[in-house]
């Protein structure tokens, strides 16, 4: 009898399962907070440079309406290559701009991944978890489970080592 109550307590301490609120890291921890303002920071200066062009482009539309009728033809035709052009390029920094920002936030939310896995693998071996999921994946779960908080304090930490580091 008590072989199998031991027994029964190791399989009860084997099922231990955590919940991970990813959300909350990317909002709250230190390394979440700030790949979000470096890409705020990245898309403010994107949209500041297209908000210029955009500015150039709206200046020679108006000038050209301003002054069409006193303008050759051949003057009138050159200025309207010249706003299509402007417009064309705008349109291909506008996508470039998008593309460099997908690419820079596919990098930056990956390395926090990568440094989620790492620390949830070793939260979850030192702590013997039998499974740590993902809050939003989970349809019920009881607050006692959720590890996020651990989580955020050690990615916070080995932040804050990389930092240090540099």
């Amino acid at each position: 009898l008590l072989f199998i109550y031991a027994k029964l307590s190791t399989a009860a301490d084997v099922a231990k399962i955590g919940v991970v609120d990813l959300q909350k890291i990317l909002e709250t921890s230190r390394a979440g907070k700030a790949i979000q303002d470096q890409l705020k920071k990245e898309k403010e200066g994107m949209e500041s440079d297209l908000q210029k062009k955009g500015t150039e482009i709206e200046t020679i539309r108006k000038r050209l309406e301003r002054e069409s009728m006193v303008m050759s033809k051949e003057m009138r035709e050159e200025k309207e290559r010249e706003q299509r052009i402007k417009i064309n390029d705008f349109k291909s920094l506008q996508k470039k701009y998008r593309a460099d920002l997908q690419k820079l936030e596919a990098q930056l939310m990956n390395q926090l991944q990568n440094d989620v896995q790492e620390l949830l693998a070793a939260i979850g071996k030192k702590e013997g978890y039998l499974l740590i999921v993902n809050k939003y994946g989970v349809l019920y779960s009881p607050r006692s489970i959720d590890i996020t908080d651990n989580l955020i304090k050690k990615l916070n930490a080995k932040t804050s080592k990389r930092k240090k580091k540099k």
